[in-house]
């Protein structure tokens, strides 16, 4: 596995492989088993695999955690290489924005839903730096973690409307043996807390069953999950949400591809979780967009 840290190094390497095909893993390091589920699937469909592990600025606001998200420099790379990564692009901040940002990218549609509403400018900054990395790395086909669905959206529409000649793989949510999806912040949980957040998922279950039975109004399943959250847990709930997807748009009524999506507050973790189902409720898992 090469470690790269210069753009100039990058570019080199790229160039070197431009007659492959290169399946890229973008991350912000800290690595888990849904990181590394992605790194399985860009082996299997791709001649190279680059990850990139880089702690972005530009998508923490003000008061959020920039500071303290963990990070693991040593470790991430001895698993990336184990994983069999062929690349490994682990960029300074410095090297990435060695200056003030001149150009602001703005996404205007998806983002006053979800966490979006709640986190202005995040996908701002999400934009800014895939789009230095899809430019830098030349991706054919770049992977994603479904549980960041939002993003998946938002850099689909990215993709599309800034003409990138990739495919987009959305894959799976990696959850633990208990249904807790696989965060670099779970860290962050309490003993209490970690028993607890195991009915975020349990909530979400509850949501797809009440589908499944022919349950159709999304108030109503809203105020289910919520009920299902506020019993088994202390934590606040930010948001719970049904919306159209990928478009994320609100609905009245339950038809077409949507997607169940919840946030909590525990003390010192903000939790996400969501799950993505067709017009009769089964999971959808998998999307590919683009290329």
């Amino acid at each position: 596995m090469k470690l790269i840290r210069t753009v100039q190094t990058i570019r080199e390497q790229i160039k070197k492989a431009r007659d492959k095909k290169i399946g890229f893993v973008p991350t912000m390091g800290y690595l888990h088993d849904g990181h590394l589920s992605l790194v399985e699937q860009a082996k299997k469909e791709n001649d190279l695999v680059v990850m990139s592990i880089f702690v972005n600025p530009l998508q923490f606001g003000p008061n959020e955690d920039f500071e303290r998200y963990p990070r693991n420099e040593q470790k991430d790379a001895k698993v990336a290489k184990e994983k069999g990564v062929d690349i490994l692009f682990m960029p300074s901040v410095e090297e990435m924005y060695p200056e003030d940002m001149s150009i602001q990218m703005t996404i205007t549609n998806g983002t006053d839903v979800l966490c979006g509403s709640s986190r202005p400018g995040h996908f701002d900054g999400v934009a800014t730096v895939l789009t230095k990395l899809f430019h830098l790395i030349q991706p054919t086909s770049a992977y994603f973690g479904l549980k960041d669905a939002q993003q998946f959206a938002i850099v689909n529409t990215l993709v599309s409307e800034m003409n990138f000649p990739l495919s987009l793989i959305g894959l799976p949510t990696v959850r633990e043996t208990d249904g807790l999806a696989k965060s670099s912040r779970n860290v962050y949980l309490t003993d209490d807390e970690r028993k607890e957040a195991v009915a975020l998922y349990a909530s979400l279950q509850h949501a797809q069953k009440l589908i499944v039975d022919g349950l159709n109004n999304p108030a109503t399943i809203i105020m289910e999950v919520k009920k299902v959250i506020k019993n088994r847990t202390k934590a606040r709930i930010d948001y719970v949400d049904i919306l159209n997807y990928p478009n994320l748009q609100k609905i009245n009524v339950m038809n077409g591809q949507v997607i169940i999506a919840i946030a909590v507050q525990f003390t010192h973790a903000r939790l996400i979780d969501n799950i993505i189902l067709s017009a009769n409720g089964e999971r959808v898992d998998r999307l590919v967009q683009g290329g």
